[in-house]
């Protein structure tokens, strides 16, 4: 399991606020809250980061607080339903201190904040709050069951919880810190609960970790492998994804438990590959003249290259690198997928395109000084190219297909969370008495300072629309929670 480390990016924006006002779309103080054909009495929840609470690059006190299904419980304790606990971090800070030191100092640092640098406002991480701290053990249950990181498959991994694993990656410290047992699985403690009801949201890890490293591992589709055997990085099967939910969903219900689950979001929906442009090079009449002349040895091996037969007419022109005054210009990057042509000692370089996403690891990067796409190419862990964006959406198309299936066979209750983030992406957001939300990264009001994990008021969205389908399934009558009323990002 592996944290997103963001080095410091500039905010170009400060933070803009919109008037509040004061009448809700909906008066819930005279709705009487029932449950109708649901059963609150236990409710776990179970999934990764975004069960948790994780947000702005880590696990911290008051992001638990505001994890959406902490948000949900307190609700349905109004119908009924019973204590939700929570397995704690001991500081509002998050981080490992020893898993820190033992990562060299580039996984388990603490919670990223704003803060001037050279002039602009800059996620920065915090130093790790404190040591790796064991707080399950026998008879220590958590509603809770978010384990940032996990996977679908890992769920279901006896020994997920272990500390010995830890040295070499076969268990997630996160869980660590709260398994019943060395030899216990998400999932199992999970159902040592007896929950009478549940909420399941699992699958983004699965696209996710191949999108952030820029498509460092491998399409597992169709292989049929043990996902044993997959790498870090690897997109999981999405059979395997189909198959292991599936389980979940038995196990949960087999003894009347009745349940939300929701479907993941597209990767292209989320300021980690939306806040930078795909083409963020300006058209400055000397910028292009220089880069122009700097490159046409390039230009011209390629075209000895195409002469000699290594390369078609239309991987050619893709490898043209040519800076235009006056527009927007594709970054240099570094594309693995392209021809090698290192017998002939061309590199393998091309321009980005509007089909490409530059990520929020590369703004840092992308200045004059650093001269990244420019003078230096940037490496292909920055980028989600084209051909590696199409493998994600399709896998995520067919998990998303899978989890849809398995609600409607099942009667449970269904989240399109897809559906959700990309009616944030739009300019015209959502809005929430007054208040509009956006995916905009930092702006927007939704997603920390990572990119990827929502804020509190993020959270809130997603919690109401969880509990818009439940009331909507089960009849139940559960109030929606005041979006405006939670953190937003924290400005200095």
């Amino acid at each position: 399991m592996k944290k997103i480390l963001i080095s410091a990016i500039a905010v170009s924006a400060l933070f803009f606020t919109v008037s509040c006002e004061t009448d809700f779309d909906t008066d819930v103080s005279s709705i009487q809250v029932t449950p109708g054909e649901a059963n609150f009495t236990k409710f776990v929840s179970i999934g990764n980061s975004l069960t948790s609470g994780y947000r702005d690059g880590t696990l911290y006190s008051d992001g638990q607080m505001e994890s959406f299904p902490n948000m949900m419980a307190q609700q349905m304790k109004r119908a009924g339903g019973g204590e939700f606990t929570q397995p704690m971090m001991p500081n509002n800070v998050g981080g490992f201190t020893n898993l820190f030191t033992a990562s060299g100092g580039i996984e388990f640092y603490g919670k990223l904040t704003l803060k001037v640098l050279n002039g602009a406002l800059s996620p920065t991480p915090s130093a790790p709050g404190a040591n790796l701290d064991m707080i399950g053990g026998a008879g220590k249950k958590f509603s809770n069951m978010g384990v940032p990181g996990a996977k679908s498959f890992h769920l279901g991994v006896n020994g997920y919880g272990n500390p010995a694993g830890l040295a070499t990656g076969a268990a997630n410290p996160y869980f660590v810190r709260f398994a019943t047992s060395p030899t216990a699985s998400v999932i199992g403690d999970a159902m040592v609960q007896a929950p009478t009801f549940f909420s399941l949201w699992i699958g983004n890890n699965d696209v996710l970790s191949y999108a952030t490293s820029g498509g460092s591992g491998i399409d597992q589709t169709g292989t049929g492998n043990n996902p044993a055997t997959y790498g870090s990085n690897d997109i999981t099967d999405p059979a395997v994804v189909a198959s292991v939910i599936s389980g979940y969903v038995n196990a949960l219900t087999a003894g009347g438990a009745k349940g939300v689950i929701a479907n993941i979001p597209n990767v292209t929906s989320i300021p980690y590959f939306t806040r930078v442009p795909a083409m963020p090079i300006p058209g400055a009449p000397a910028t292009v003249t220089a880069l122009n002349s700097a490159y046409s040895g390039y230009n011209a091996g390629l075209g000895q290259a195409k002469t000699l037969g290594y390369l078609t007419e239309a991987e050619y022109n893709q490898r043209l690198i040519k800076f235009t005054v006056g527009v927007a210009n594709g970054a240099i990057i570094v594309d693995k997928d392209l021809t090698n042509l290192s017998a002939l000692n061309i590199p393998s370089y091309r321009q980005t395109t509007a089909k490409d996403y530059i990520l929020l690891t590369a703004s840092s990067l992308l200045t004059p000084a650093a001269g990244g796409g420019t003078s230096v190419p940037l490496a292909d862990k920055y980028v989600l190219t084209e051909k590696e964006t199409a493998k994600v959406l399709t896998a995520t198309a067919a998990y998303n297909a899978s989890i849809k299936s398995i609600a409607t066979a099942k009667g449970l209750a269904f989240v399109d969370a897809n559906a959700k983030m990309v009616e944030l992406s739009k300019m015209s957001g959502i809005l929430f008495d007054g208040v509009k939300y956006t995916a905009t990264f930092v702006t927007g009001g939704t997603f920390s300072l990572d990119g990827v994990h929502l804020t509190g008021r993020g959270y809130a969205l997603i919690a109401n629309e969880f509990m818009k389908e439940i009331n909507k399934k089960y009849k139940s009558t559960l109030p929606m929670v005041n979006v405006n009323s939670y953190q937003g990002v924290t400005f200095p």
